[in-house]
């Protein structure tokens, strides 16, 4: 893939996404993940493929670098990695948007379905065009 298309979003950790120890919850950081993939795909996608096609994730990595606490600013970035088959990889980074600190990255596997079809499909090459642009 040529430049990864780098999509952003921020959040502030709020009470429900703490655990009992009052930093944000691992699961938490996991709807993260898949929240700003959606975000993502929804953004560049065009409205056919929105219709026609849906992404499920194969598998997650995800490292835990450091805490995140009530009330700090969190900066989510993600890019696909690599497109092949019927298959992408995606990246994501979450960090403490005042220190930069590096909190939690992750890979995950996606794999693109046809609606209509509930199976498995090629990923177009409009559809890496469009996450490396």
């Amino acid at each position: 893939m040529d430049k990864p298309n780098i999509f952003t979003e921020t959040v502030i950790v709020e009470k429900d996404h703490l655990d009992e120890l009052n930093h944000v919850n691992n699961v938490q950081y996991l709807q993260w993940i898949q929240d700003i993939a959606k975000h993502h795909w929804e953004a560049r996608a065009d409205k056919i493929w929105l219709e026609k096609y849906a992404w499920v994730a194969l598998n997650h990595f995800i490292e835990y670098k450091k805490p995140a606490f009530l009330g700090e600013n969190l900066l989510l970035q993600t890019h696909v990695h690599e497109f092949e088959g019927v298959k992408s990889n995606r990246l994501v980074r979450i960090s403490n948007q005042e220190t930069g600190d590096l909190l939690v990255q992750s890979s995950t596997s996606w794999c693109v379905i046809d609606r209509d079809r509930n199976k498995p499909t090629r990923v177009l090459e409009a559809m890496v065009k469009a996450f490396s642009d």
